[in-house]
């Protein structure tokens, strides 16, 4: 006797404002399921999950959830102020007889203690702890919504082994390709506001998808060509000249208002290269490069050739020192020792993972084209309007703040910032977030067809192995090996996946008296070192801005003649200066060493 399903979502509608999102989806979860929902960005697939969960009620269809069943929902943007410990917001999420060893094993294996103030916690420490939430109580029912956003490699492949040991169904929107395919049996098509369901896993879904709509655009082309037939007997056939068949007419119509009302698929993003001219053979050449923070080492003895062309591929758990290593390579961080020789004609854009480069008070077109209405992109000038939609942005959006965009908008409005200045090197870290598969695939091929050089840092397996042509490594104690070709030929070659620095130690259930008493025994930052660290960049910025404007005043001929206490005092102040600007470089490198250790002790198996 077949078991009924856990949740079912029938012919779902919503539309916000005036705007409709979801015309016809639905959603059949049984046990055992692994479905994944796929779709462009801003089609609803957070949204129809949301329903699924309970949370958003949609303005018509029907939703059923098999009585008794559990359901635990990952939500991307979580909200944790209202427990004083990240322990605290996780037990909550138990249900009566749950295992609070459970709780603690996987705060434990996705980084953090449980004792962490919740209001002190970042982005990525947000979304690790809703994921410990989510996982704990073992439901029979999982919605994960970009479970893998935050998380290094260790983490992601730790991951896929607990979800496919699970027991719980499973509903997952990802943009991990490998993460999809690994663990997806089933796959949920969202387009244009109705669902498609493939009886297969993710591995199988872009065939599946291109062969439905090549035979919906053939479709639509014999619907036009069948039109112009009606129309042609309309004008010229010897029956409609003495009398116009009425039903002809209406089916007419109805064939106008079919092709009328017919919605286009979304359309891809269009890139192009703004080429800086050809930088030399040699890109970089790094000889025994080494670096430390305090009595961290980072890089040691690092050697490489970079030329030009090159597709490089940089991995490793979180605080192993990839950033530090990738500002060695292009001479943005000077190294304790070794030597750096960078190329000739180069011109590097970078991409940056935190979206740093995008002010929250910009509009879109102030963040392509600042004062202006043109863009240079491929070596002819470009209207913003048209270089906008080439990334996907409709016209009126030119206005919309950059704080109100969603992450997939960020991500593709920073890539069209970074990818309209000429270059011939490439620097990308972590571009593959909140893309969707589609924009994905044209950023590969843009790469493929990228006359420069490039160097990624990404915790997409799928993606390396698409781009890389060498992959350098983390070996520990700052040795960093070199491995020719993607991920998957790194891992042939290395006979083991990237592993996390530091294992995590096994933990016992917390005492009545202290919630997280037996917390592995980890390190972490005080607030007054979390305060330093946020307040000491802008403290530099402000002692650099001084010393200049002191070296300024000294540097007048006549100064010391004319004004010598003015002089001595300049000089006093300057010296006083440097100093200061010394003791606190020094002390945001040892707080930035001590991060970056921390982030490698709580790194995950």
């Amino acid at each position: 006797m077949a078991t009924p399903p856990l949740l079912t979502l029938q012919s779902m509608a919503l539309t916000f404002g005036v705007t409709p999102l979801l015309r016809d989806a639905s959603l059949m979860v049984s046990e055992g399921d692994r479905i994944c929902l796929v779709g462009r960005n801003g089609s609803g697939k957070s949204t129809l999950l949301k329903i699924a969960a309970g949370l958003v009620e949609a303005d018509s269809g029907e939703r059923f959830l098999h009585p008794g069943a559990t359901v635990r929902y990952l939500d991307q943007d979580p909200d944790l102020l209202a427990f004083p410990t990240v322990f605290d917001y996780v037990r909550d999420g138990l249900a009566p007889g749950d295992d609070e060893h459970q709780a603690l094993y996987y705060l434990n294996a996705l980084g953090l203690t449980g004792d962490e103030t919740t209001g002190t916690l970042s982005g990525g420490e947000r979304r690790r702890a809703a994921l410990a939430r989510t996982l704990a109580p073992a439901p029979d029912l999982l919605l994960l919504d970009e479970p893998t956003n935050h998380l290094d490699l260790p983490a992601i492949e730790w991951l896929e082994g607990e979800l496919k040991a699970s027991g719980s169904a499973l509903v997952l929107i990802s943009h991990d390709r490998r993460f999809l395919s690994n663990l997806s049996r089933k796959t949920v098509w969202l387009d244009r506001g109705a669902t498609q369901e493939l009886d297969k896993g993710f591995a199988a879904f872009e065939d599946w998808r291109d062969d439905l709509l090549e035979k919906e655009a053939e479709e639509q082309h014999k619907l036009d060509r069948q039109i112009a037939r009606e129309e042609h007997w309309v004008r010229y056939g010897v029956t409609a000249r003495r009398k116009r068949n009425v039903r002809r007419m209406r089916e007419l119509s109805e064939l106008k208002d079919q092709r009328r009302n017919y919605e286009k698929t979304a359309g891809l993003a269009s890139i192009e290269q703004s080429d800086a001219g050809q930088s030399g053979k040699r890109v970089v050449e790094a000889k025994q490069l080494s670096k430390a923070f305090g009595d961290t080492v980072i890089v040691k003895d690092f050697s490489i050739r970079i030329e030009r062309g090159e597709r490089l591929g940089l991995i490793g758990p979180n605080g192993a020192g990839k950033t530090t290593l990738l500002n060695l390579l292009t001479g943005a961080l000077a190294p304790d020792d070794g030597v750096l020789v960078l190329g000739t004609n180069l011109e590097i854009a970078t991409l940056d993972q935190h979206r740093a480069a995008l002010k929250p008070d910009w509009t879109v077109k102030d963040a392509l084209s600042p004062g202006g209405d043109m863009v240079e992109v491929g070596g002819r000038s470009k209207h913003v309007m048209s270089y906008m939609k080439d990334f996907l942005f409709r016209p009126e959006q030119a206005g919309t703040p950059v704080e109100t965009l969603s992450g997939g908008e960020r991500a593709r409005l920073l890539l069209a910032r970074s990818l309209a200045r000429p270059s011939n090197v490439l620097v990308l870290d972590e571009p593959t977030n909140d893309l969707d598969l589609e924009t994905l695939d044209l950023l590969e091929d843009f790469i493929a067809n990228y006359d420069g050089t490039v160097i990624l840092i990404t915790h997409d397996r799928d993606f390396l192995d698409r781009i890389a042509q060498r992959v350098i490594a983390p070996e520990g104690g700052g040795k960093w090996l070199i491995y020719a070709g993607g991920y998957t030929d790194m891992l042939a070659q290395r006979g083991a996946d990237v592993a996390a620095r530091k294992a995590v130690k096994s933990v016992s259930a917390p005492s009545s008296g202290s919630p997280v008493a037996a917390k592995s025994a980890k390190r972490k930052m005080s607030n007054k070192d979390r305060y330093a660290l946020e307040k000491l960049p802008g403290e530099i910025d402000g002692l650099t801005a001084e010393i200049a404007e002191l070296e300024s005043e000294l540097a007048a001929p006549d100064l010391f003649t004319k004004d010598p206490d003015r002089f001595k005092a300049a000089s006093e102040r300057l010296s006083l200066a440097q100093s200061t600007l010394d003791e606190k470089e020094t002390r945001w490198l040892e707080l930035e060493a001590l991060r970056e250790e921390i982030e490698a002790e709580t790194a995950q198996k």
